[in-house]
């Protein structure tokens, strides 16, 4: 059994034993928790964790839907502005649960958003790297089978990584497809055609269907500066398409992208955290 997932009341929650490693250790993680009452929420929580101990884990982490592929971290800092589409969402009770057993920030992310006609407007420097191009329209699986290859390769480093099929990557993407809009989506090609990076973004239909904020949601490259100029090509290319916002969605605090929205003049909106337990420690 790699995963169950537990229940009291109103409450659930799923334990994940096989989860990315933390700190190099093996780990496991808690994810798709919900609750409307603090007690019938710490009940899952500690039968979970209990569920975890027996099959011998030593660490936790979450919230976490088994990898950083699915869903994971919870909000905790918020202006109180609407979700935005595919952003992660809990009670401000869910965290205060999580630390009352034990739980500690290990990572923060945080989105921001800025008026597109404010960004922009510093040009990169040229290059001949690469060239940025749009997608086609074309073959979707094909596209996401090119965004698929270049996430494992861009990501594998980072912290909490945990490899993904491709056939696994293909079934939580291919759904949305008929909500993407080609002319958000840029490629960084090397002269021999290889990839060298790519942007991904969508329109915030939390909005509703007219939509006036996009979204950032992923970008990844393996040549320097090409994350600069996707990111110039996504923003104007969605000014010229009628957007007015800019979301740069759910960055690590680390991330160089931090650093880039913030000289875009982008304004934190939202701040998130993952947390861990150490259960021996």
């Amino acid at each position: 059994m790699t995963k169950k997932t537990f229940k009291s009341g109103d409450a659930k929650i799923t334990a994940y034993l096989d989860a990315p490693d933390w700190q190099d250790m093996p780990t496991a993680a808690l994810g798709e928790f919900s609750c409307k009452t603090v007690e019938d929420g710490q009940q899952v929580v500690e039968k979970s964790i209990q569920f975890i101990r027996e099959h011998g884990k030593d660490q936790v982490i979450g919230p976490m839907s088994g990898d950083t592929w699915h869903s994971y971290r919870f909000i905790t800092e918020t202006d109180g502005s609407a979700p935005f589409l595919l952003e992660p969402t809990n009670r401000p009770h869910d965290v205060d649960i999580f630390t009352k057993v034990g739980f500690e920030k290990i990572s923060g992310y945080f989105s921001a958003r800025v008026p597109l006609d404010q960004t922009a407007k510093d040009v990169p420097t040229p290059t001949t790297d690469f060239t940025i191009e749009g997608w086609d329209g074309v073959n979707p699986e094909a596209l996401f089978e090119q965004v698929f290859e270049l996430s494992v390769e861009a990501f594998s480093k980072n912290a909490f990584y945990k490899p993904i099929s491709k056939e696994d990557f293909l079934a939580m993407y291919m759904p949305i497809v008929p909500m993407i809009k080609k002319d958000l989506i840029f490629f960084a090609r090397r002269p021999d055609g290889s990839l060298a990076g790519f942007l991904f973004g969508i329109p915030n239909y939390a909005e509703g269907p007219n939509a006036k904020t996009v979204i950032l949601k992923t970008y990844a490259s393996l040549e320097k500066g090409a994350g600069r100029h996707l990111a110039r090509a996504f923003h104007t290319a969605a000014l010229a398409s009628g957007y007015e916002m800019a979301i740069h969605a759910l960055i690590h605090d680390d991330n160089l992208s931090g650093l880039r929205s913030a000289s875009e003049g982008a304004q934190i909106f939202r701040r998130y955290s993952l947390f861990g337990l150490k259960l021996n420690g």
